[in-house]
């Protein structure tokens, strides 16, 4: 019986651990997926609205005749 207790404990100390380590590379995956929303889909929201300026200028330069 002390054997079998003795083997839940140590089971539960790996679990423990391996809770951590999870929650770790949860976190990581997060963070990875907030870089790539900031890096990526940002600069294309703000060239959404920046690209009409920009094309509104360059036309009003160069004339279409």
């Amino acid at each position: 019986m002390e054997e079998i207790l003795q083997k839940l404990d140590e089971q539960q100390i790996k679990i423990d651990a391996m809770y951590v380590s999870v929650e770790k590379l949860r976190k990581y995956f997060m963070w990875t997926l907030i870089i790539t929303v900031v890096t990526v889909l940002l600069p294309l929201v703000i060239m959404l609205f920046a690209l009409p300026s920009i094309i509104s200028t360059i036309s009003t330069i160069y004339p279409i005749e």
